[in-house]
């Protein structure tokens, strides 16, 4: 949505002053009557003024056909040249701060300090203290001890899936490019716990409308009395939701979820987001958190060695539940095809809430699978994507939004784009429901030296796809999803500016 224009433009402004400037503006030729009166010009005197005009005239259309044509057309070129407002891949180094600085604002506890207290009424079922503990990683994962390095166990932690908020914030106030003069910044960042803030009343049967919204709606109230705010209503900021952007598109009172993106204080913010709405260009998908939290650069090319050594028996997996109350449920199509694959197929039962922020059975799943299965969970991205990533696997999408219309600035391809069959496989869900094919059937016929090709691209990309344990990051020119999260961020503003 583009900026409403408080003023026009400086240009506008200055055609307005010439176009209204007189020639005849001295005190002597105030009126149309002075200034004719003072034109004492002969006949002769005349014809020879309007003669030597239209030979100018003559001189000027002839000289045209010299004159490139390209620099008539500069202006219209310009213009057309100007690329789209999308999530591009940015360009500046990861050391760089030539895009730009970043102000973080100060904001009121009630808005971030204050959730994380309220930590125990998270949710109706269990306590989520553990799992926001140590800036958003949670407890370590002791659970691990056996099944990845002794060397690494220190840097894996049961994070939560929707602990970003907290992630982000601890990393931004450490960030190279922060400054704390607004004056000087070209992006400002709003350490806004959103998610906290809405998932406390999303279980709650009682829990009404203006409750979901209420801190949202103080929220905004408050980002409209600073001035950076109010300068270009919010297009040059951005935010974090620890959430799925569904959590906060509630259209009516009695829907799911808060309302917080369709408030018109959001319409020009941009947010980095888990799942992100593909048909809003404001929204950026960035990885879920998964437990492995790399302090250096050193341990995340130790890991990657790992999971590239790693002896595979299992040709494909799934960890996961079948969704009883779903009519048709493709879930339940997956397990039953994977229960007749004997030896091909191996699964890990979530259901129960099994699974949650502990790692030990889907990360050994994962280890030993070469393809893992990813079909849509309660929304279309999965966190478990980017734990069957994380250890080494193959992804098998069965959609083009759980994926490939997400993540553009982590993983190359597009819906229908070629690249994206370097690190995945797509199966159209469709026809394994029509028994066209099967999903053992596509994946054996995929060659060793591709799944090699494969998997070689899933592994180098870990670094991009996980968090980093030390605020100031990997070190080394190396970037974590948060680098490449901020430097997007960053390289967007700063192209909308020069355009």
């Amino acid at each position: 949505m583009s900026p409403r224009l408080v003023s026009p433009p400086l240009e506008t402004h200055l055609f307005k002053r010439l176009w209204f400037t007189t020639p005849f503006s001295s005190p002597d030729h105030r009126t149309k009557g002075n200034a004719f009166q003072s034109l004492h010009i002969s006949t002769y005197r005349r014809a020879f003024v309007i003669c030597t005009i239209l030979s100018l005239q003559v001189v000027i259309l002839f000289s045209a056909h010299s004159i490139p044509a390209a620099w008539f057309n500069f202006s219209l070129n310009a213009t057309a040249a100007a690329p789209a407002f999308v999530a591009d891949a940015p360009a500046p180094g990861p050391n760089s701060c030539e895009s730009g600085l970043v102000y973080i604002y100060d904001l009121p506890s009630m808005f971030n300090k204050e959730l994380i207290k309220d930590c125990s009424g998270f949710n109706p079922w269990a306590s989520r203290c553990d799992a926001i503990a140590n800036g958003g990683f949670g407890i370590p994962a002791a659970d691990l001890v056996g099944i990845v390095p002794d060397s690494l166990i220190s840097s894996w932690h049961s994070t939560d899936q929707f602990a970003a908020e907290l992630i982000y914030h601890r990393r931004m106030l450490a960030h190279r490019c922060r400054t704390t003069d607004p004056s000087i910044a070209s992006a400002f960042y709003i350490p806004f716990y959103a998610g906290l803030a809405v998932g406390r009343h999303l279980w709650s049967s009682n829990s009404t409308s203006d409750e979901r919204d209420r801190t949202c709606v103080d929220l905004l109230r408050w980002m409209d009395t600073q001035a950076p705010w109010r300068k270009l209503g919010g297009l040059d900021h951005f935010i974090t939701l620890g959430r799925i952007t569904w959590d906060f598109r509630r259209s009516h009172d009695r829907d799911w979820g808060g309302s917080f993106l369709y408030m018109p204080g959001m319409a020009n913010v941009t947010r980095l987001v888990i799942e992100r709405d593909p048909w809003d260009d404001r929204d950026v998908g960035i990885p879920y958190p998964t437990g492995f939290h790399p302090r250096s650069a050193a341990e995340a090319r130790a890991w990657q060695g790992f999971v590239r050594s790693q002896i595979r028996s299992t040709l494909f997996s799934f960890a996961g539940a079948a969704r009883a109350g779903f009519k048709n449920d493709f879930r339940g199509l997956l397990l039953a095809e994977c229960s007749s694959a004997g030896d091909a197929c191996r699964t890990v039962d979530c259901s129960g809430g099994r699974c949650g922020n502990r790692s030990a059975e889907t990360m050994s799943l994962f280890l030993d699978s070469v393809f893992c299965l990813q079909p849509r969970g309660d929304s279309f991205t999965r966190r478990s994507m980017f734990d069957c990533m994380l250890a080494g696997a193959i992804p098998v999408v069965f959609w083009q939004r759980s994926a490939y219309e997400q993540y553009s600035w982590y993983l190359p391809g597009g819906e229908g784009d070629p690249k994206a069959e370097e690190w995945s496989v797509f199966i159209d869900r469709r026809e394994l429901r029509n028994g066209s094919l099967t999903v053992r059937g596509i994946l054996e016929g995929i060659g060793a030296d591709r799944i090699r090709s494969i998997r070689e691209r899933v592994i180098n990309a870990i670094p991009k796809l996980v968090y980093a344990g030390a605020e100031e990051g990997f070190g080394e020119g190396m970037e974590d999803a948060f680098d490449v999260a901020v430097r997007g961020v960053l390289s967007r503003f700063r192209d909308r500016r020069r355009r």
